[in-house]
């Protein structure tokens, strides 16, 4: 199976989390019941707020903007 990829752009695994700015969402409510953000360049890293140790997931910025989109839109 082939992975289709941007020109230019390293794959997810190649991306460095070390200073990453991590960000909860404010409807969290401060509570450890959600996920935290962190944008690097033309990737967005998620992780799991009540384990942070636990390996995060690594998206295109195309893709969450996708996923966004289509939530926002009601689509998904």
């Amino acid at each position: 199976m082939s992975t289709s990829r941007m020109p230019g752009l390293p794959l997810p695994y190649d991306v460095d989390l070390v200073g990453a700015q991590w960000r909860r969402s404010s409807y969290s409510g401060g509570a450890n019941d959600c996920v935290e953000v962190a944008e690097l360049g033309e990737w967005v890293a998620v992780r799991d707020s009540k384990d942070v140790g636990l390996r995060s997931l690594v998206f295109s910025r195309t893709a969450v903007r996708a996923l966004v989109g289509g939530i926002v839109d009601e689509v998904l």
